[in-house]
């Protein structure tokens, strides 16, 4: 009779330890739920400011720093063009402030149409101006660098359109193209191709930006006499 007693009391601990084993574990996963919520948890991570300006910021404005959505492929920076030679050393867009303002705004009126900018060619260093005349001393193409050009002022860009996936619209030529096909009064080109230059070409008049007639992709903000600049930029 003992025995089974006893035999019947060691049977019943263990049902209780069975029963209860889940609830403890349960108990020491809240705990620990616990103690993880309530230690600090790390601070999301900023994104780092741009770097201060490296430039007279009276006499220049960084367009990538007013509107970073801009598209800035400098020709110059690469053998796209047509000394196919590397002129820059780096690929950054610096213009006089108000025609820097007058390109974004034009920039972000085109964003509404699904369209962008995409900057070729801004500010043009006199001394690489220099340097294109020696290769090509032709005033048809390349401005004689003893007068200048609306590009050594920093009031000319040179610019095509882009649609919301970046890629570039048809213009009809490459840019830095020398050729009738290139002049905007050219008309023997695809109906899609001459909407693409007048949306261009509108949207930069809009804001005071004057045409040349040799290069559809060429345009200079008027009005405003500024000094020829030797200013050469850093590169990060």
């Amino acid at each position: 009779m003992r025995l089974k007693l006893l035999f019947y009391f060691w049977a019943m601990l263990g049902l209780f330890a069975c029963q209860s084993a889940p609830d403890a574990g349960q108990e020491a996963a809240e705990v620990a739920t616990d103690t993880l919520s309530s230690m600090p948890q790390p601070a999301a991570q900023k994104p780092l400011p741009p770097p201060p300006p490296d430039y007279d910021t009276a006499a220049w404005t960084e367009v990538a720093r007013l509107d970073s959505s801009i598209v800035i492929d400098m020709k110059y920076a690469t053998t796209e063009n047509f000394v196919e030679e590397k002129m820059y050393d780096c690929s950054r867009c610096f213009l006089r402030p108000e025609v820097a303002k007058a390109v974004v705004r034009i920039h972000q009126r085109l964003q509404k149409q699904g369209l962008a900018l995409k900057l070729l060619d801004c500010f043009r260093p006199r001394p690489i101006q220099w340097k294109l005349w020696e290769k090509v001393p032709d005033p048809r193409y390349v401005a004689d660098p003893r007068e200048g050009s609306m590009h050594n002022r920093g009031a000319a860009v040179d610019l095509t359109l882009v649609n919301a996936q970046g890629e570039e619209l048809e213009m009809g030529t490459p840019f830095d193209f020398f050729g009738p096909e290139a002049h905007p009064s050219y008309t023997n080109l695809p109906d899609s191709v001459l909407a693409n230059r007048a949306t261009l070409r509108d949207a930069m008049l809009s804001e005071g930006f004057h045409p040349i007639t040799t290069e559809w992709w060429h345009f200079s903000l008027s009005g405003k006499n500024y000094a020829l600049s030797d200013m050469l930029w850093k590169c990060y």
